[in-house]
């Protein structure tokens, strides 16, 4: 059987909890796989949106107290929270590739940069000892700031000096690129930030003490990693897939080899999941920049408005979307005020308005106060934000 365009949406709202259902936060973060968490507010963001019955403090509880929720460096060098089910399956299948990735790009610009101080020919066994050195520093202090690991190891302050004249080209040290190497090894966890829960500066913690005995193997991790993102995602086709995971063709279809699949038209579904998600009653649901939803797809026509532009910046990120029955149908955004404001894109009539309306007003509660300002503004969530009127339906 074929599935068609209201049978994908259909499974998108179910299977993604867009009607508030998941029973808390690793639900809700296991309705999509992983978290997006680029954006720290949308980790919280997202998981409001799935669990009705949700608070912030639960979110940051499940994070830093509970340990049921993991930062990962992984697919796409992109920063994700993982349920601690599922993160076997992320290092093995991603994480631990980005980490070479990186430490080999460390190794690069060591070797091709100048630095300040000048550093040995043997720049393998010096880095080595500089992430022993650090691993050591971070079991003696439990948690600690980049700042204060780069005091314990002062080998972290060394810089890569400009060799040109531009603007982007500053001198600029390796502290940062050594701890998210180690991170995405999973030697270092990201743990509580040093602010609110919108605030980017995580202080890291030693990953054995999220793991004492390691993280366990995974026999065919890629292919496990395609499985649940097909149980989340699919119908998706190859190039979906080797876009979220960031792989080759090559590799995707490796991967996929080693799963039973079916093609329904649209897309590859595991075979023991053929049968289509019939919709129910829309509801209109509030998420967030980069949620794992609206970026879970490369090919997203089947979801997006005929005027989608104005919810991307130019990188391609997109910014707090309105969706209704499994598609997009506007944008939002929280002003200074911490006051919510919508604007949509597509009529969908008299209902799906007062819907969205209504779950605008739910959140707004939720929020307690805060105003929630995304890295990367979009055209329409900035308008929205700073015009001080809601626009029509274009």
């Amino acid at each position: 059987m074929e599935f068609s365009t209201a049978h994908r949406r259909a499974r998108l709202v179910a299977r993604h909890h867009l009607g508030g259902t998941a029973s808390g936060p690793v639900e809700a973060a296991s309705g999509v796989v992983v978290l997006h968490a680029t954006e720290p507010a949308s980790v919280y963001l997202s998981v409001l949106a799935r669990c009705a019955s949700a608070a912030l403090a639960d979110v940051g509880h499940a994070l830093h107290e509970e340990r049921s929720l993991v930062r990962m460096l992984a697919m796409r060098r992109t920063l994700f929270v993982v349920p601690a089910a599922t993160v076997p399956v992320i290092h093995h299948a991603a994480a631990l590739d980005i980490a070479a990735q990186q430490r080999t790009r460390l190794l690069t610009q060591l070797r091709t940069v100048p630095t300040d101080p000048e550093l040995p020919d043997d720049l393998e066994t010096w880095l080595t000892s500089v992430e022993a050195s650090v691993e050591r520093a971070i079991l003696a202090r439990g948690a600690a700031s980049a700042a204060q690991l780069s005091n314990d190891e002062p080998r972290l302050r060394t810089a890569l000096l400009p060799t040109t004249d531009k603007k982007w080209d500053i001198k600029r040290n390796i502290t940062t690129q050594v701890l998210v190497t180690l991170g995405a090894r999973s030697l270092l966890v990201r743990a509580e930030p040093r602010g609110g829960w919108t605030s980017r500066a995580h202080t890291w913690e030693p990953g054995m003490r999220w793991w004492p005995d390691g993280i366990p193997p995974v026999v065919d991790a890629k292919a496990r990693l395609v499985q649940l993102y097909l149980r989340r995602f699919g119908p998706a086709t190859e190039t979906d897939i080797a876009w979220w995971t960031g792989w080759a063709l090559g590799t995707t279809r490796k991967a996929l080899a080693a799963l039973d699949t079916v093609d329904v038209g649209c897309g590859l579904v595991l075979a023991d999941d053929t049968v289509p998600d019939e919709p129910g009653k829309p509801t209109a649901t509030l998420l967030p920049a980069l949620d794992p939803t609206a970026m879970g797809w490369k090919q997203r026509d089947w979801y997006l408005p005929e005027n989608w532009q104005p919810l991307f910046d130019r990188n391609g990120n997109i910014g707090p979307t309105i969706w209704w029955g499994g598609e997009i149908i506007g944008a939002w955004s929280v002003r200074s005020d911490g006051s919510i404001v919508t604007g949509l894109l597509a009529d969908r009539g008299k209902a799906a308005a007062r819907a969205v309306d209504r779950a605008a007003a739910l959140l707004h509660p939720r929020l307690e106060g805060a105003a929630v300002v995304p890295s990367f503004p979009t055209p329409l969530e900035k308008e929205l934000r700073t015009s001080g009127q809601r626009p029509r339906s274009r």
